[in-house]
């Protein structure tokens, strides 16, 4: 299908606002022309190309606000580590897939849903390896265990911070090492893995990612390839975020939206390096690791708003959020309230923040990318947050709905290959949050997945990422089953199924419910995905 025809989708399940009956949807020239039903829509557009939907349910294209393309790609080719549950396993899966002369990067292991808690001690690891570099990082990317032969190869993280002579890598030393194994991967294989991401996120009816790099992430080259691999037709959008503190000549080189993604001010809290203001309940001996300070937070802030670049952290534990507020304060002194709210900053993660603090960062305009999905795997009474930080803090993670109510943008993403690219997963996550009055209503859930994105990028044309006249032609065609509609109070969520509502309806998103699968996805009126072959 070119983007330069008109095409008529008919006989669906049109998700446009105002119009929760519509049965029909007109693209030309990679913009919706059109919506309505099928019959006026045959009369308005008799020489168009018609696809019939045959029930299909068509919404706008997800966006995925966070994602690490590389490592997810590695992650979706090579060894996958989220299916181990000890260490024994792990040692075994690492033995059958270690290739000589080529490094092992694989990534997913996490030891707090283990049978057993007990990590593998790098002489297991080594032999396991036989002698190849191995790098194996946990499920939240912010420690890995590691091989002899890959130590070999950084020297300096002996006396590195997070350094460990038998256990997992951490802080510094965890950097150095994974640059060692990023830079033992070759070329082909980056290609590959990127690939990959792409063709598995436009299988998502994903049509735009936003690319976390930097330079302890996944390198300068990295980014390049990625960015001109996304150029070519076909592909799902990659809008790019190098996280570097003041490097605006090197983002306008790179052509990145802005110095933001994982600039981290603080690490995980799965690691133990997510930086709280009181001692982690399973290891009080430390309050984790803080990265910047608010007065470096102050002067990036300040260079990206001059320079017309977007700005913004990884900040997880409450002492970095405080840290990071005291920061917009100090940037808003320098450059003041109006043109930091212009230079339209965000933060990543934002796990642990009070209703005060939403409240700062709504005035001064930062959107929030978050992940429902971690709430999903680690929340609740038993879960991993409880673990490290007792039932009572564990409570207050990822208030979705407190940060809405004060005002701040929510963009949603998966941070790949932290949790998977399964948008409707994480719509239903936050729906369905464990903490009592923490989630959204799927309404919101589903626009913080698509047009949150897109705000989150920097657009505000208040169209892109609705199915709407005049907005641009990204959308997923699903098959889906009967479509609800979420009537939320601040209290509970209540569905229901009456179209006078006049809100377009959603799939069911109660746990055990299935979830949307997903048969074409179209950026700006071109296939990018294709998997329904009533259109072929």
């Amino acid at each position: 299908m070119s983007s330069s025809e008109t095409t008529l989708l008919v006989g669906g399940r049109i998700h446009a606002p105002g119009s929760p009956d519509a049965t029909a949807i007109a693209v030309s020239d990679g913009t919706i022309v059109w919506v309505g039903h099928d019959g006026p829509g045959r009369a308005l557009h008799p020489d168009a190309e018609v696809v019939p939907l045959d029930g299909a349910f068509v919404a706008p294209a997800f966006v995925d606000a966070h994602v690490h393309a590389t490592a997810t790609g590695l992650h979706l080719t090579r060894l996958d580590l989220t299916g181990v549950h000890d260490a024994d396993a792990l040692l075994a899966a690492v033995r059958n897939a270690v290739t000589p002369g080529e490094v092992l990067i694989a990534h997913g292991w996490d030891e707090s849903a283990w049978h057993s808690a007990r990590l593998p001690s790098r002489a297991e690891l080594d032999e396991a390896a036989g002698g190849v570099p191995v790098y194996l990082s946990r499920v939240d990317v912010h420690s890995a265990l590691v091989s002899s032969a890959l130590v070999a190869l950084a020297p300096e993280a002996h006396d590195a911070a997070g350094w460990s002579p038998d256990g997992p890598l951490t802080r510094e030393a965890h950097h150095r090492v994974r640059a060692a194994a990023r830079a033992a991967t070759t070329a082909g294989q980056r290609r590959r893995a990127q690939q990959a991401f792409l063709a598995a996120a436009a299988a998502a009816g994903i049509v735009s990612v936003h690319e976390c790099a930097g330079p302890n992430i996944s390198g300068e080259q990295d980014f390049s390839d990625l960015m001109a691999l996304a150029a070519q037709p076909g592909t799902p959008e990659v809008v790019g975020y190098w996280g570097e503190l003041g490097a605006v000549e090197t983002a306008r080189r790179l052509g990145a939206r802005g110095l933001a993604g994982d600039l981290f001010v603080d690490g995980a809290l799965g690691s133990h390096t997510a930086a709280l203001c009181e001692p982690y309940a399973d290891h009080p001996h430390t309050r984790g690791a803080q990265y910047l300070g608010a007065q470096e937070i102050a002067e990036h802030l300040a260079a990206c708003t001059e320079a017309g670049l977007q700005a913004g952290f990884h900040v997880i534990g409450d002492a970095a959020v405080a840290e990071v507020v005291e920061g917009f304060r100090l940037a808003e002194q320098t450059v003041g309230r109006r043109e930091l709210v212009r230079g339209g900053h965000r933060l990543e993660h934002v796990e642990m923040i009070d209703a005060e603090q939403a409240g700062a960062l709504a005035g001064w305009g930062v959107t929030a990318s978050v992940q429902p999905q971690f709430d999903a795997l680690w929340g609740g009474e038993d879960g991993m947050y409880a673990t490290r930080l007792g039932a009572t803090r564990a409570a207050r993670l990822n208030p979705f709905a407190m940060l809405a109510g004060a005002g701040v943008v929510l963009a949603f993403g998966s941070d790949a290959p932290v949790t998977p690219l399964q948008p409707w997963a994480s719509v239903r996550a936050a729906v369905q949050h464990h903490t009592a009055g923490a989630g959204v209503s799927a309404r919101a859930a589903f626009n913080a997945h698509t047009r949150g994105g897109h705000r989150a990028a920097g657009s505000n044309d208040g169209v892109t990422g609705s199915l709407i006249p005049g907005a641009p032609a990204h959308y997923a065609i699903w098959e889906a089953a009967d479509l609800v509609i979420a009537t939320p109070d601040s209290r509970v969520q209540r569905w229901s199924t009456d179209p006078r509502a006049r809100v377009p309806g959603l799939p069911p998103l109660e746990p055990g419910a299935p979830l949307p699968r997903c048969l074409r996805t179209v950026r700006a009126g071109e296939v990018i995905y294709e998997h329904f072959t009533a259109c072929s």
